[in-house]
């Protein structure tokens, strides 16, 4: 087993979407550096030495096998990778992340490349204060003081607040604060598959719509007008059934509950298949039914177009659906989309996947997953 290093890291970041970048820093470096151990709460903090917009700052403890050098090295790189741009003139710029070394163990280092200890530290207010909260009684091996009495003793008196922001070491962590995630999208969207795959990737509860168990759904496609307000009934009931039985039990061996569908959904198609009386009516019976369901924490809705659905619908080749009209996933669609605007305190988040192919190509799914992260980052309390 290689010998690792308790260092300290302070993050920063005053351009473009601030959280999720120094979310970002924290996997990346969990991934390439070292096990992060600490992470400080975020604070929010003016500009120092320069005219800027406000920073993020947080201060993270991490176990690494790197040695000095090296660890310089990766982190320059994802300083890189998250679009820091250095500015090649003197003095202090606006920058999209900031990683500098604080401590490395108690190690004194002094080359062309790296001091260490930081030489400003001490005189940053914005690096103390997340410090203080990691690593309080850590001695500063020149100064030997440690950090509390550094932060009393620090002149820079520039206003620091503490913002309600965590940041986690993972991303199973992250999604583990959202408690419970509901994935929607038109018939064929791919809804039922991300589920599975966030699912497995992410230790989370499966909660499955059991569609394909209803009596009703083929003969709704032979015969609409017949059959929609039965379909409709009947979906409703199992759905608000299984909302009670899934969304109620904990699994204490799960991070947290991913379903492939919502209970609005029964609304949504409802309200594109019935009559205008029949949806009165069956409106009533949903909205007592709907103040006891579990709400999500993310409503995520992927849209496909019209002709990728069919595409899809086509591909997994269930014979009910075949014949499935384009002018139905479209009002589909509109209805999903009015829903989502008469809602807007609900935490939608709509994902475009029109041109991406999840299942196949990794680098797809990524791209959802961050969507989904950068979003989850913002409800990080």
């Amino acid at each position: 087993m290689n010998k690792t290093t308790t260092t300290y890291l302070s993050l920063g970041s005053n351009l473009g979407d601030k959280l999720n970048h120094l979310q970002e820093v924290v996997f990346l470096i969990q991934a390439s550096v070292g096990e992060v151990v600490k992470t400080s709460p975020v604070y929010e903090t003016p500009a120092w030495g320069f005219e800027g917009d406000n920073f993020f700052n947080a201060c993270i403890t991490v176990e690494t096998s790197l040695t000095p050098t090296v660890l310089l090295e990766k982190l320059l790189e994802i300083e890189t990778k998250l679009g820091r741009e250095r500015n090649k003139g003197e003095g202090y710029s606006s920058r999209t992340v900031d990683i500098d070394i604080l401590y490395f163990g108690k190690e004194i280092i002094k080359t062309d490349l790296l001091t260490v200890p930081h030489p400003n530290l001490q005189l940053r207010r914005f690096v103390l204060k997340p410090l203080a909260d990691i690593a309080p009684q850590f001695y500063h091996p020149i100064l030997n003081k440690d950090t509390r009495n550094l932060l009393q003793e620090c002149k820079d008196k520039s206003n620091i607040t503490k913002t309600p922001h965590k940041l986690y070491t993972n991303r199973s962590q992250l999604f583990s604060q959202l408690e419970y995630i509901a994935i929607e999208g038109n018939i064929g969207a791919g809804k039922t598959t991300l589920a599975h795959k966030i699912g497995q990737d992410f230790n989370a509860k499966l909660v499955l719509e059991r569609f394909a168990d209803n009596p009703f759904l083929p003969k709704f496609y032979e015969d609409q007008g017949r059959f929609a307000f039965p379909l409709e009934m009947s979906f409703l009931a199992d759905r608000y059934q299984q909302f009670m039985d899934d969304t109620s039990q904990f699994d204490l061996f799960k991070n947290f509950m991913v379903s492939d569908y919502d209970i609005n959904k029964s609304l949504i198609f409802a309200k594109v298949t019935l009559q205008e009386e029949e949806f009165k009516l069956y409106r009533k019976l949903f909205n007592l039914m709907y103040k006891e369901i579990k709400k999500p924490k993310i409503y995520i809705y992927l849209y496909q177009n019209t002709e990728r659905l069919l595409q899809n619908i086509k591909q997994r080749g269930r014979d009910y659906e075949q014949n499935i009209a384009p002018e139905y996933l479209e009002q589909l669609n509109r209805g999903y989309f009015d829903y989502l605007r008469s809602f807007p305190e609900q935490n939608n988040l709509v994902l475009d996947i029109s041109e991406l192919d999840f299942v196949e190509n990794q680098a797809d799914y990524e791209t959802v997953l961050d969507q989904i992260q950068k979003y989850a980052v913002k409800l990080s309390f």
